[in-house]
């Protein structure tokens, strides 16, 4: 029985996560300070055998350290899951303190607490952030220079050194993973959230962030969780980078509005910005190469529109307040 910690444990994607790691019948701490995280993520698992939440702001380290401390003492921490981070790109680049204490503080602190404690594992939730704006180029793990146009790019990317630092001081083993955009249930931010509650309120019209015409890749976040846990399981070395993502293209944010538009209020017209960012920081279209992941031995099973269709059916129903289908 492994026993996991959970940064940002209350939060889309690691409450997903926290759902496999207890399915395998291992202890779990989740950690999170709730700022962006929904208190619901984390009760639904206040009967599961192993589970315990703490909340606790990452980047207060005497309040996290004393958590973990605590955690560890009952029952030593074989590895850390570190998530917590300003998902709020624009917030990050309207003040730059966001982004520096819950992307950048939160990992330096883990790292601290990984050293003190000696705990041998990290697995870090990166981003394609890190790259910047690298046009139509398939993007390979080797890339470079990597130019972050956004404050989030830009710390998630320092966190990234850090923890290259700790394996070459101190940390037996660290997983990158590089995230390409995630969906699914339980939803709490995105493209298709935004777009479905802004149908609710004004089922004549959609008002869409850029042109539309912004390509991404889209994967979802069973499939994402799927392919961490395979790379830990299959990885070998002291310090791995994996960019996870599909294997095709991506999907348009105009494809992706009129597939929102049809399921929720099929007479909205939709209205389009002039940029072709939908925001500063935006990167308006990128595509990962991931063949890294495929000569490991994982590939997902669905494309980016399939997993836009997949996830707006969960989400659709999510806002109707019914129970998001887990299959």
């Amino acid at each position: 029985m492994r026993h996991h910690a959970v940064t940002g444990g209350a939060g889309f994607i690691a409450s997903t996560l926290i759902d496999r790691l207890l399915a395998e019948g291992d202890r779990v701490l989740a950690l999170d300070d709730l700022s962006r995280g929904r208190r619901a993520h984390v009760d639904r698992f206040a009967d599961r055998p192993g589970f315990r939440f703490v909340a606790v702001d990452c980047a207060d380290l005497p309040a996290y350290r004393a958590a973990m401390v605590q955690a560890h003492a009952a029952h030593p921490i074989d590895e850390v899951w570190h998530l917590a981070a300003n998902s709020d790109i624009p917030a990050g680049i309207a003040d730059p303190t966001i982004d520096l204490d819950g992307t950048f503080r939160t990992t330096f602190n883990t790292v601290l607490i990984l050293r003190d404690l000696a705990i041998p594992a990290l697995r870090f939730a990166s981003s394609s952030a890190i790259y910047g704006d690298l046009g139509e180029a398939a993007i390979r793990e080797e890339a470079g220079p990597l130019e972050p146009i956004s404050n989030y790019g830009a710390m998630k990317l320092a966190s990234e050194a850090q923890i290259r630092a700790a394996v070459e001081a101190f940390l037996p083993r660290a997983d990158i993973f590089r995230f390409p955009n995630v969906v699914g249930v339980p939803a709490t931010h995105g493209v298709m959230l935004d777009f479905v509650r802004k149908l609710k309120a004004t089922p004549e019209e959609l008002d869409v962030l850029g042109d539309g015409t912004q390509r991404k890749a889209y994967l979802h976040v069973e499939e994402l969780v799927a392919a961490m846990l395979f790379i830990r399981d299959r990885a070998t070395a002291r310090y791995n980078v994996f960019n996870i993502g599909p294997r095709d293209d991506g999907i348009t944010v105009s494809e992706i509005a009129g597939l929102v538009r049809d399921r929720v209020a099929p007479a909205a017209a939709l209205r389009f910005g002039e940029s072709a960012r939908g925001w500063v920081g935006d990167v308006p279209r990128f595509r990962y190469d991931t063949s890294r992941l495929a000569a490991l031995g994982w590939l997902p099973t669905l494309d980016s529109r399939a997993a836009i269709r997949r996830a707006l059916d969960e989400i659709v129903r999510q806002e109707a307040g019914s129970s998001p289908d887990r299959r």
